[in-house]
């Protein structure tokens, strides 16, 4: 099953079928509790009436059973034989003795005789007759059974209640109490449970598929537009966001926002290998050139300049190159490097510039960072880099301690940066100068490479006015730990 809007329907019918189940069940159970103790009290009451005439020594054919037309009474003695059955009953189970008919002998013997009673009368509390019988206090004991009563079968409850004549003769009186009234009302409560039970389920299925369907709609718009996004592979394209302010809502912002990331790394990549693709062209042309020249003409041959568009083509290679491997998540070497020692040491190597390089570095003091090596260098060579290029007669390097990390700083003396201009510089194939040749200028990577590997070592590179009048690029790099 693989729409989500049947799920939930199905889900949601699941559970609210066993929740009304379990609450039938429940109320079913307690209804028949409470008529089942109201069936009791009725038998026991009973039970106790005619208990408390046989503790008075009334004769069976005395007792009072008016009230009890369509309760059926048993009275048997100690040994369980029966002495009385109310009139009507002609089959009785679940009382323990199933006959219904009195047994003679203990009828007579059981039962005191009404002159007893007068002659107690006349002779007073004096007279030696025994003292009046008593009705047990204890609890009743009930039983399930069935009676048949005036040619009637029907299920009843029965109570039991000991009563002691004045003789001394422990009588057990048997008065059920009918149970049709209970079994009408359970089988009323189960049937209307079962007719409503498949309605409420279909209308609860129903309402979860409808509000389902409605709280997916906007998703299935957004699955039609990123469709048509892939075929037409317009990433200016948007999903539409719904109005509210729920999971649906976020998911479409979030996923407009991610398509305009993308679209943005898409446009930067195309502009990168455009940008590549012109700036690879004028050095291979260039190179060519001279080189038929040079094959038409040997003495014409200018192996310097060909020499000089060898080792740019070869630069700009191994900086789209670098540029290519950090696009693609290049992490950073775990190397610990010592900023001081990696500063001096790529000025040492810088012998052939134009201008020399001033290194302010305190003695004896170490500032380690935790990188690669080889792109450390690569950040300070083209940071001194962009120094000749804009000096007029001062570049200086300054390595210090600044907010838990290490400060490297390359000043000059040119013209400056504007400040409108200070991150800008810091996009690739962006050259401030275009009347600059592209000999003298580069082709604007080096500032790019070396913010983005700064980034990636958990630093910052920005550009500041220097004291001096020119720029002052600040390389900020954490300690090592």
């Amino acid at each position: 099953m693989r729409s989500v809007r049947a799920r939930a329907a199905i889900g949601a019918t699941l559970v609210v079928a066993v929740a009304l189940v379990a609450a039938g069940l429940a109320v079913l159970h307690v209804l028949r509790a409470n008529l089942i103790d109201q069936a009791d009290l009725q038998a026991e009451v009973a039970a106790r009436e005619v208990a408390g005439e046989l503790a008075l020594d009334t004769p069976f054919a005395d007792l009072d059973l008016d009230g009890e037309d369509d309760q059926p009474v048993q009275v048997t003695d100690e040994e369980g034989r029966v002495v009385f059955v109310s009139q009507g009953l002609r089959a009785i189970s679940g009382t323990g003795s199933p006959g219904v008919g009195p047994v003679p002998s203990a009828s007579a013997g059981a039962t005191p005789s009404p002159g007893d009673d007068d002659d107690d009368d006349d002779g007073g509390a004096d007279s030696g007759r025994p003292g009046r019988g008593e009705v047990s206090t204890d609890d009743p004991d009930f039983s399930d059974g069935t009676a048949t009563v005036d040619g009637k079968r029907a299920d009843y409850r029965f109570a039991a209640v000991e009563a002691t004549t004045s003789a001394g003769t422990t009588l057990t009186v048997h008065a059920g109490a009918p149970r049709a009234a209970e079994q009408e009302a359970v089988d009323t409560v189960r049937g209307a449970m079962l007719t409503g039970l498949p309605i409420l389920l279909a209308v609860v299925a129903g309402v979860t598929w409808l509000v389902t369907r409605r709280a997916l709609r906007p998703v299935e718009g957004i699955r039609r537009e990123m469709a048509a996004i892939t075929a037409s592979e317009d990433l200016a394209r948007r999903v539409p966001e719904p109005d509210s302010r729920d999971e649906i809502a976020r998911l479409a912002r979030t996923t407009n926002e991610t398509l305009s990331v993308l679209e943005a790394s898409v446009d930067r990549q195309r502009r990168f290998v455009a940008d590549a693709s012109h700036e690879l062209r004028s050095p291979i042309a260039s190179l060519r050139t001279q080189l038929e020249v040079a094959e038409a003409h040997p003495e014409l041959l200018d192996l310097p300049g060909a020499v000089a568009d060898t080792v740019r083509l070869q630069v700009l290679a191994a900086d789209l190159l670098l540029l290519a491997r950090l696009d693609a998540g290049e992490r950073p070497g775990a190397a610990r490097l010592e900023v001081g020692a990696l500063v001096r040491e790529e000025v040492s190597q810088r012998a052939g510039d134009r201008i020399a390089v001033t290194v302010e570095v305190a003695e004896g003091a170490a500032y380690e960072v935790t990188g690669s090596r080889g792109q450390l260098v690569r950040v300070v060579g083209n940071l001194l880099d962009n120094a000749q290029r804009h000096a007029e007669g001062l570049v200086a390097v300054s390595v210090a301690a600044d907010a838990g990390g290490v400060r490297v700083e390359v000043r000059d003396d040119g013209a400056g940066v504007a400040e409108g201009e200070r991150e800008r510089i810091f996009e690739r194939f962006v050259r401030l100068d275009d009347a600059r040749s592209r000999d003298d200028g580069g082709a604007g990577l080096g500032l790019a490479i070396a913010r983005d590997v700064a980034t990636r070592h958990g630093g910052t590179l920005t550009v500041h006015p220097a004291p001096e009048g020119g720029a002052a690029f600040r390389l900020w790099l954490p300690r090592a730990t």
